[in-house]
């Protein structure tokens, strides 16, 4: 009978045991259990008048479902994003891809389109001249990732809504990657430039 050789050395076993401790596992297992108790008692429907509303570097929102909200939603940010006659949103860009619902008003988008390279460390490069895309009531608008973009709504009489949808995914994956590039205009007071 052939005995197994071990690709193991004794160096590498020496080093597979440890006197440092933790408890991270049981942990995990308390945090899961409170978790699912706790779950049950978020909300399960988002009244409108529950909906908080937001000035933001990137104008008026209305949080629908948010993470800071107590919703079982746990994947998705949700907003009702609204644009004054004539007005704009800032620049904004953000890893996760955004979809979004017009429900009221008329405009475009511009996308400024992104390239990367993945050498020592991610290399991002935006196009200096943005695509435009028209948009009305019923449209869908959807925006790449870490596509920079700005809203305009060219309604001199109507506000425009917009329902807003973006994925908590990337978060917790360490890419929480969000940029405000310029403020709306009215709002500069709230805008803190991005560092890089």
């Amino acid at each position: 009978m052939n005995k197994k050789s071990s690709f193991v050395s004794d160096i590498e076993r020496s080093r597979a045991r440890t006197d440092i401790t933790a408890d991270f596992y049981t942990q995990a297992l308390a945090a899961s259990k409170a978790f699912r108790k706790e779950y049950q008692e978020r909300m399960k429907v988002v009244k409108a008048a529950d909906m908080p509303m937001e000035r933001t570097a990137d104008g008026l929102i209305k949080h629908i479902v948010n993470e800071g909200m107590n919703t079982t939603e746990c994947c998705i940010d949700v907003y009702m994003q609204f644009i004054p006659p004539n007005g704009a949103t800032g620049t904004s860009r953000h890893l996760s891809e955004e979809v979004a619902f017009v429900i009221e008003g008329s405009g475009y988008d511009l996308h400024y389109d992104v390239s990367f390279k993945c050498e020592e460390e991610f290399v991002w490069e935006w196009d200096t001249t943005p695509k435009r895309f028209d948009w009305g009531p019923g449209d869908y608008i959807y925006i790449p990732p870490y596509c920079a973009h700005k809203r305009f709504n060219t309604d001199a009489s109507t506000e425009a809504r917009i329902v807003v949808m973006n994925s908590r995914m990337l978060k917790p994956m360490g890419f929480h990657w969000f940029d405000q590039l310029e403020p709306a205009l009215g709002y500069e007071d709230l805008w803190v430039p991005p560092t890089d």
